[in-house]
């Protein structure tokens, strides 16, 4: 229930198959533990042409304590998961960058234009960066993964991603809606920013 619950959290609205890749958990458990949410009052679901769950602000309290529970079973020092997410800030903001310069480039009088990536010299020079970031970000999930299991699955997600980028598949560099390096690598913010109960609006303060 727990893992289920905090990948619904992460992504905000997903679908279960989503939750599935990104649990290790069956699809149709996922399906069983998100009805059984449902009907318990901690999730909603949402047909139609763009269907998928959302926690309710019960589950998100209920979530909550469960974050809190999982520690103390799991006898997590705060230390091992702190460590590694300053880290990780400190990457961040080139990240940040990386992924903005994939979308657009400099044109001719400077000004940023949304990037065709016809220009492959370019776009190669942005994907050096990126897998300068992603070589600082693997030994902060290996930390992470050694301080608590559930981040075991960042590690190999972005390095799935980086690597079918310089396949030559830009989508997986910053699209929405599948395991790109963007999408995979908010979700590990917003995993940390959970964990530590540490409000975004309120990071670095």
């Amino acid at each position: 229930m727990f893992l289920v619950l905090h990948a619904i959290r992460l992504k905000g609205f997903a679908q279960p198959d989503a939750v599935a890749h990104t649990t290790g958990i069956d699809e149709d458990d996922v399906r069983r533990i998100l009805d059984d949410a449902v009907a318990a009052g901690q999730a909603t679901k949402r047909d139609g042409r763009i269907s998928g769950y959302a926690l309710t602000t019960a589950g998100r309290t209920d979530h909550q304590s469960m974050l809190r529970e999982e520690e103390v079973l799991s006898g997590v020092d705060r230390a091992e998961i702190d460590a590694p997410y300053r880290a990780f800030l400190a990457v961040n903001p080139e990240l940040l960058r990386v992924c903005t310069d994939w979308q657009m480039r400099p044109g001719p009088d400077g000004r940023p234009l949304l990037n065709d990536h016809g220009d492959a010299d370019y776009d190669r020079s942005v994907i050096v960066r990126l897998d300068a970031v992603d070589d600082v970000a693997q030994p902060v999930c290996a930390a992470l993964s050694d301080a608590l299991t559930r981040f075991g699955g960042y590690g190999g997600r972005l390095a799935h991603a980086r690597a079918r980028v310089e396949a030559g598949d830009g989508d997986w560099f910053t699209k929405p809606l599948i395991d790109s390096y963007h999408s995979v690598w908010f979700e590990l913010h917003e995993d940390l920013l959970c964990t530590l109960g540490i409000e975004r609006s309120r990071e670095g303060l």
